[in-house]
């Protein structure tokens, strides 16, 4: 078994303002996080990306870590502050979903 599963989440938003309201979901995110009614993802910090044409228009970074892809799972499927990223995030009309890529480590 995993100790460790790291996930990033890629973001195409080009309008500062709507990275901005990103940010501060993911923000939010960090400090409510809780399951069984304690915090239960180790790591979580979203930064904007430094504008390199190697980011090829991604603009948000998000990254999360957990002790196991059952917290994984339950950040993807029930956890109700990951709830509020994923509506903001829906709400900025991005033109395609997030890139997503998580590794055991």
């Amino acid at each position: 078994m995993a100790s460790y599963v790291n996930r990033i989440t890629m973001f195409k938003v080009p309008d500062p303002e709507n990275q901005r309201r990103l940010l501060d979901a993911y923000q939010a995110l960090a400090n409510s996080q809780q399951k069984g009614g304690e915090p239960y993802i180790l790591s979580a910090q979203a930064s904007l990306t430094k504008g390199d044409p190697r980011c090829r228009g991604y603009t948000v970074v998000a990254q999360t870590g957990f002790a196991s892809l059952d917290d994984m799972k339950y950040y993807d499927t029930e956890c109700p502050a990951h709830a509020i990223v994923k509506k903001t995030a829906g709400s900025l009309g991005l033109s395609e979903p997030p890139l997503v890529v998580y590794y055991e480590m």
